[in-house]
């Protein structure tokens, strides 16, 4: 979930203006004691997926962010599929269930943020009444797939 910090503090340092920020980053961004109009909150921050697996190494290559927001209709389970790369996501709206291979179960509410499964077999699936909207970013290198869905 690091990428996520990442985009976050980079986003922050292309909008704010440098008189507002400190200078120490590496506890996250801190504000300057004159404003307290902003607040930053760190979501997330692991070297593990949600199923407690080591997180990979980057590939070699040009590096390649994608940010998508993936909505999922009331009653609907997606395929067995598995991320190439790691991934991290927030969950806008609605109730995900996230079921690997193995069984392993993770439950989400809007708010809850999980680092992906890498290499492994999983699906998602809504059983609410609502659909659910999650935005979910990639971090992995040019030409990647973002997802592989089993045949």
């Amino acid at each position: 979930m690091d990428i996520i910090n990442k985009l976050c503090v980079s986003f922050l340092l292309l909008i704010l203006p440098f008189s507002v920020l400190s200078s120490d980053l590496s506890e996250g961004v801190k504000i300057d004691k004159k404003s307290d109009a902003i607040k930053v909150d760190l979501l997330s921050k692991s070297t593990t997926s949600w199923d407690g697996s080591t997180l990979p190494a980057y590939g070699r290559g040009q590096p390649e962010i994608s940010i998508i927001k993936v909505t999922i209709a009331p009653n609907t389970t997606l395929p067995f599929h598995k991320h190439p790369l790691i991934n991290a996501g927030y969950l806008l709206k609605g109730e995900l269930t996230v079921v690997s291979e193995t069984n392993e179960v993770l439950k989400m509410k809007p708010g809850d943020t999980l680092i992906e499964l890498v290499g492994k077999w999983h699906y998602g699936k809504n059983e609410g009444k609502e659909s659910v909207e999650i935005l979910v970013f990639y971090a992995g290198v040019e030409g990647d797939e973002l997802s592989i869905k089993r045949h």
